[in-house]
């Protein structure tokens, strides 16, 4: 079954099963567990609790594998609505649609809904026109008297019909030109706010989620439009039909009502079956997608050969798929059952209706051309009430993502990274810490703890700098500091780009400052050429300076070697695309933060990629830029790269424990006043890495390191 029969043939964008990120399979199963049979089975996901899950589900996911992301809190939200409170929310859900069109295309817009109100109207004129060909039809003289007088109202009933079909491609026409702008719009709004958040906001779960309903909002907009201009469509063509009806006969407007709810009632309950039973396959669904993907991806197919892992996941997959048929069946079970009652319900309200017509008709109170004409009126009310029915649920469904839209985009307006501020030294000559301290945002319930406390610190304008510190000691933390992407806590110290504080400068001009290499630098899918060149995007990209940068981190053998030179794409899975390894993409990274030409430049854990002698290449490089004036700050792990840096910081639970040079900090008196800490770790270091070079005694005269047993040189 496909995803379109399940919700009645409806495209629902944000239903399909897309390619999950897999997580990680439970190891260690015991080869004795029958695959459909959960080893331990907690009592809070036993059947009773979770009957639609699968014990496949139960023992792979821990339940239903079910997104936690922004927009799917809204699911199900509409299946608590009622006919009443769709009609209170109706006004505000299609001023949403007609503001975000406004914006793309007001022309547009205007066409749309004069189009819409004409065809209301041509309909209305055309009923009235029935009715007077059926008037003249049905009155007394020959057949040619009867059609002659007839004539100048089918004219009426032509133009009306061909004006309807004007205005209905007009329509047409200009709805499919608002969607894309529509969506276009939408979307360039939210990506222009977010990408100048604070980075805090970006790191804050709660606005991750708010972010993700947000991307599905600027797709929910488009939409919008569409469900708005049907949703016009079927109220004025109902409001049309009841109108004719009060001209024709005061009593035909009951009848209408009385034949509608009913069916109206029973369309939004077979779209809310359909709905809940979708929410259950998809969940199956998903879970089946994902065993596919573990199958066939290359980064487990070594363990899956290895392990047998292959007939363990198969037997979870059929079991899996065996549920998905048997929530299938029910679904068309179900759905045979609710449309046998809902065609019951309107063949009673039918029988009803004409009913009362036939009464009206037997007592004298309605001529038969008022008749014909009001089962013309109600057959259009009915069908354009049913259609209003569902084009309000979706409208509904829609307008909750819109509104997450709405929200995401003002919170992203207040936690916009300020435009203005104090402009920074031309002539810059240090960066200082004053005691600053740096806390992150806890998670509900804990109490944070500061990252960094109380630390002061400089960074001298030409110089190489050393960070170093053992892991969570908040190195990368004082590095966000240092450019810029991180403030201090309230009342917590001051960084001072000479005499202008941070937290009161223009924020873009330190980030003009900066050129930061981070330790999970991103790996662009674009060429050799954008992936350096994007260091500076506020310029063209100079290739002669992309070649330099190349040269400079070592990245110039593999360019060499590229099919297509700086054109070639690095991306695997892409026709012409190319993948680098590890250590090529960090010799990328680091011609991107050279070629940014940054005053300061930060490269956090640079060679943890870098073969040895590629390492200190890049160092010995490091140091040829200082002596031009500009300041390398260096946050590594690899003591003995430090050596000649003009100043280390040693950083120890979140505080300095203590700063100077190589020399200095290896004083063993205790002379410089340093406190050991650096030295005793860069002396752990030298002897692991002397324990590990082979001796004579390991090695005899007349072998070769690494040769086999008797084999002498």
């Amino acid at each position: 079954m496909t995803m379109g029969e399940v919700t009645g043939g409806k495209d629902r964008t944000n239903e399909e099963v897309p390619p999950d990120v897999p997580p990680d399979v439970p190891p260690d199963v015991p080869p004795d567990v029958p695959p459909d049979i959960p080893a331990d089975t907690p009592p809070e996901a036993s059947a009773e609790t979770e009957p639609n899950v699968s014990d496949s589900e139960r023992l792979l996911f821990g339940g239903e594998l079910a997104y936690d992301i922004g927009w799917e809190r809204h699911e199900g939200a509409w299946l608590k609505l009622g006919l009443w409170t769709m009609a209170k929310e109706l006004p505000r859900m299609v001023a949403m649609g007609v503001r975000l069109a406004h914006l793309a295309d007001p022309r547009a817009l205007r066409v749309v809904l004069g189009a819409e109100l004409g065809r209301g109207i041509t309909q209305a004129v055309g009923l009235i026109a029935v009715n007077g060909v059926l008037g003249h039809i049905l009155s007394a003289g020959s057949t040619n008297e009867r059609l002659a007088r007839a004539v100048p109202a089918l004219a009426v009933v032509a133009v009306t019909a061909l004006l309807g079909s004007l205005l209905r491609s007009a329509s047409t026409a200009s709805t499919g030109t608002l969607e894309p702008k529509v969506q276009r719009v939408a979307t360039e709004r939210y990506l222009g706010l977010v990408h100048q958040v604070e980075l805090s906001a970006i790191e804050d779960d709660e606005f991750h989620r708010l972010l993700d309903a947000a991307r599905y909002g600027a797709d929910s907009a488009r939409r919008m439009v569409r469900y708005c201009t049907n949703t016009l469509n079927s109220l004025i063509s109902l409001i049309a039909a009841a109108g004719v009806l009060t001209v024709l006969h005061i009593g035909l407007l009951p009848l209408l009502v009385m034949m509608t709810l009913p069916s109206a009632w029973s369309s939004l309950t077979i779209s809310k079956q359909r709905y809940v039973s979708f929410h259950t396959f998809v969940q199956h669904a998903r879970a089946g997608h994902l065993l596919g993907q573990l199958l066939t991806q290359q980064e487990a197919a070594a363990e899956v050969r290895v392990h047998g892992i292959g007939p363990f996941l198969l037997g979870h997959f059929r079991g899996m798929a065996e549920t998905s048929e048997r929530e299938q069946t029910r679904l068309a079970r179900n759905a045979a059952r609710i449309g046998l009652t809902a065609d019951g319900a309107g063949g009673l309200a039918t029988l009803l209706t004409y009913g009362a017509l036939g009464l009206l008709l037997w007592s004298g109170a309605m001529d038969l051309a008022v008749a014909g004409t009001a089962v013309l009126a109600i057959r259009t009310g009915a069908s354009s009430l049913d259609s209003l029915v569902l084009q309000m649920a979706d409208l509904h469904q829609e307008s909750l993502h819109v509104a997450d839209y709405e929200r995401l985009c003002a919170e992203a307006a207040d936690r916009a990274i300020p435009a203005t501020g104090r402009a920074l030294p031309e002539d810059l000559r240090e960066v200082r810490f004053e005691k600053v301290t740096f806390t992150y945002p806890a998670s509900a319930g804990e109490t944070p703890e500061p990252t960094l406390r109380e630390v002061s610190l400089s960074f001298p304008i030409g110089k190489v700098i050393a960070v170093v510190g053992e892991n969570g000691s908040g190195k990368s933390t004082l590095i966000k500091l240092l450019a810029g992407l991180y403030l201090p806590d309230e009342g917590g110290g001051t960084i001072w780009w000479d005499h202008v504080d941070a937290a009161r400068a223009d924020r873009r001009q330190i980030f003009a400052r900066v050129a930061l290499m981070s330790q999970s630098f991103y790996q662009w899918p674009f060429t050799f050429r954008v992936n350096v060149g994007i260091g500076r995007p506020d310029r063209p990209i100079d290739d002669a300076a992309v070649g330099a940068a190349a040269a400079f981190s070592g990245a110039d053998a593999f360019l060499t070697g590229l099919p297509h030179g700086l054109g070639t794409l690095l991306a695997r899975g892409y026709k012409r695309g190319r993948q680098a390894s590890g250590g090529e993409w960090q010799k990328i990274g680091i011609a991107r933060a050279w070629y940014r030409q940054g005053q300061i430049m930060v490269v956090d854990e640079p060679t943890s990629a870098l073969d040895a002698v590629a390492e200190q290449r890049f160092f010995d490089r490091l140091r040829s830029l200082a002596a031009t004036g500009q300041t390398v700050v260096l946050i590594t792990h690899r003591l003995h790269s430090v050596r000649h840096a003009d100043v280390i910081h040693v950083l120890k639970g979140g505080q300095v424990a203590e700063s100077g040079t190589f020399t200095e900090l290896m004083d063993a008196d205790g002379a410089t006043g340093a406190r050991g800490e650096f030295r005793t770790a860069y002396l752990v270091q030298a002897s692991a890495f002397a324990e590990s070079l082979p001796t004579q005694r390991d090695h005899p005269p007349g072998t070769r390191t690494g040769a086999k047993t008797g084999d002498v040189s």
